[in-house]
């Protein structure tokens, strides 16, 4: 019998490991819950009436080349000439408001402010009013903030949103709606306001609920002016990528779950009379950039609000930055979206069932 030490083997670097049935059988639940779950976030959060329009877009037509010039006019007004507007610039948030008074008046309305202070200077929302020849107390507000921030001329974010508003209140002055329609310019959305108690829209639609306003619906007009045809240049929060299109070329329609039935209304009307992509989200307030703008200051008092945006950050290069300039917009294509939600405005203010 030999003295000598036995020769223990080499363990394997790496051990077989075996998948039970079990562990088989939990991976196809978790992959099963995984597959409800998105079909489920489809059909409540996703899924939109009608069909967003694909191909080639048609020729302007003689009214929206007529929109487009005005909102050329507006746009290098608001960023070109007056520029970087809010309250470190308060002579030029000053200077937008005044434009925006003497524009609406233009178009042959009344304006009224409404002025508040923050940081101890004078800030001023602005309204024109329509008032509803049936329903005057059921409101339809259309916002969009004035301010941009800090170094940057804003030319889509807002600037492209402002001259919408402008431009759908010259187009729908002289109509007699049923609901009473409110124009809203708001002062104040962008930092170190954001979602204060100082943020224009928060001081506006808190005098609403105090004066026991019934707002029927709110449109937030949010940086709408940029639009490409190129390939993967539409970004989402996961996992949005897996349900809509990687081209940013289409025209955003978003609100929170409580605000689905208005945001169903208002992209059914669009996709009904507006040849232009759109694309439409009812999701929950916790995902980033669902409450990014005026429309969360009207879910705070309980509001139905949407917010129509070209998904800013998600898409715009040039989002808060000194190059968000006149040259970055695609005025051809804003002129079809501002023509577009003409048409929604009006389905809202006057249903084609009255």
């Amino acid at each position: 019998m030999s003295d000598e030490e036995p020769v223990s083997k080499p363990k394997p670097k790496f051990a077989l490991k075996i998948i039970t049935r079990g562990a088989c059988i939990r991976l196809a639940i978790a992959a099963f819950a995984f597959i409800i779950l998105l079909l489920l976030a489809y059909f409540t959060m996703v899924k939109m009436p009608g069909q967003s329009y694909s191909g080639p877009l048609p020729p302007l037509s003689d009214e929206q080349l007529e929109l487009r010039a005005e909102l050329r006019r507006h746009i290098h007004a608001l960023a070109a000439d007056i520029a970087d507007k809010n309250i470190l610039n308060h002579h030029n948030l000053a200077a937008a408001a005044a434009y925006i008074e003497s524009a609406l008046a233009d178009a042959g309305f009344q304006a009224r402010r409404q002025d508040y202070s923050a940081e101890g200077k004078t800030c001023s929302n602005i309204e024109a009013q329509i008032t509803g020849e049936l329903f005057p107390d059921q409101i339809v507000v259309i916002g969009a903030h004035y301010d941009s921030v800090f170094g940057s001329p804003g030319a889509n974010d807002n600037c492209s949103a402002v001259a919408a508003n402008l431009a759908l209140a010259r187009r729908l002055k002289n109509t007699k709606p049923a609901r009473t329609l409110r124009f809203v310019f708001f002062a104040n959305e962008e930092m170190p306001f954001f979602q204060t108690e100082q943020m224009g829209s928060r001081v506006y639609a808190k005098s609403c609920r105090e004066k026991n306003e019934n707002i029927f619906a709110m449109l937030s007009l949010e940086t709408i002016g940029y639009y490409t045809d190129a390939p993967n240049t539409q970004k989402y929060p996961f996992p949005f990528s897996i349900f809509y299109p990687s081209t940013g070329n289409f025209l955003g329609f978003v609100s929170n779950t409580r605000s689905k039935d208005l945001l169903h209304s208002a992209i059914s009307s669009f996709r009904k009379h507006c040849k232009f992509p759109s694309q439409g989200g009812a999701i929950p307030e916790f995902v980033p950039g669902i409450d990014w703008s005026d429309q969360e200051s009207f879910w705070h008092y309980n509001y139905p609000a949407i917010m129509l945006t070209d998904t800013a950050p998600y898409r715009y290069p040039y989002y808060h930055s000194p190059d968000d300039t006149i040259d970055k917009i695609c005025f051809d294509h804003l002129a079809r979206v501002v023509s577009g939600l003409t048409h929604v405005i009006g389905d809202l203010v006057t249903p084609p069932d009255l």
